[in-house]
């Protein structure tokens, strides 16, 4: 799974202002982030919107993301939920021609046992047909996936890393210091990049790469001091992309960057303007 080292960007989904898919917008922004050095691609992750997508709709912009990327980059596919069944039928229903692997978050408001999301994941893993990377985010799920069982479904064939988004370094450094030799441990916290790559991680998947793609290829393989520099010009930024939830901040940079416009769909709101003004000085700060 060396292709799946590096960056991975979690694509947002372009709306127009009757918040019907911008497909422009979605293959520009592909465009882009593939010229500007990502390793992979991410499609319907959480910063995708997924939660607000028909049936319907998640399919047409799967085809859509495959098309515009042509083979460029592989492929991951956000396939999760808190209904481990339904999980299941969706995988046995979806055609994985094109794609590397699934991104899988850990079942939400149920605040299942660690027990529970073992066996949920090795369900997930078992009728999946290609490899499935776990995604561990308690400030959205409520549950927390321990250490512990991270490496207990770090042994199932066919489960190959971790999108650790926890914040915890210290549960990240108990999963480093025992996970199979292979296993992909992901940060799913742009600015925790740098202190996962130092303790054996593989790189991140980002949502901050969708504008900065040049910066987290150079934060993910550079050499040490140009990494640095990388991940401390982020910190202003970073903070301001999730103020207002997450991908309100991303789009509104983007909308700056010409890429796409920032529509989102309810229940979240376009960035205000004093949000909208702030990310804007940032962004000219920066430049």
């Amino acid at each position: 799974m060396n292709q799946l080292k590096g960056t991975g960007v979690a694509l947002v989904t372009p709306f127009n202002e009757d918040y019907s898919i911008d497909f422009a917008g979605l293959k520009r922004l592909i465009d882009f982030v593939i010229a500007g050095g990502v390793d992979y691609l991410v499609v319907l992750g959480t910063t995708g919107e997924t939660v607000t997508l028909s049936s319907s709709e998640k399919k047409e912009v799967l085809g859509k993301c495959l098309e515009f990327n042509a083979n460029r980059v592989p492929v991951v596919y956000g396939i999760g939920g808190n209904n481990t069944h339904a999980v299941v039928e969706e995988i046995k229903a979806t055609d994985f021609d094109g794609i590397t692997a699934i991104l899988s978050v850990s079942p939400y408001y149920n605040k299942p046992s660690q027990a529970g999301i073992i066996a949920h994941f090795q369900a997930v893993a078992d009728a999946s047909p290609v490899p499935v990377i776990l995604y561990n985010i308690p400030g959205r799920t409520m549950s927390n996936m321990t250490a512990e069982t991270t490496l207990t479904l770090a042994q199932h064939s066919n489960i190959i890393g971790m999108k650790e988004a926890s914040g915890n370094l210290e549960q990240c450094m108990r999963i480093a210091s025992e996970m199979p030799k292979d296993f992909l441990l992901i940060s799913g916290d742009d600015l925790m990049t740098k202190a996962m790559l130092s303790i054996g991680g593989s790189g991140i998947i980002s949502v901050l790469a969708n504008a900065l793609p040049e910066t987290f290829q150079t934060l993910c393989h550079a050499e040490h001091e140009s990494q640095l520099k990388a991940a401390f010009s982020l910190i202003k930024l970073n903070e301001l992309m999730y103020q207002e939830g997450n991908p309100v901040g991303i789009k509104n940079l983007l909308k700056h960057l010409g890429i796409c416009g920032d529509q989102v769909r309810l229940p979240m709101l376009r960035a205000t303007e004093s949000l909208n003004s702030r990310i804007k000085a940032e962004l000219d700060s920066m430049n």
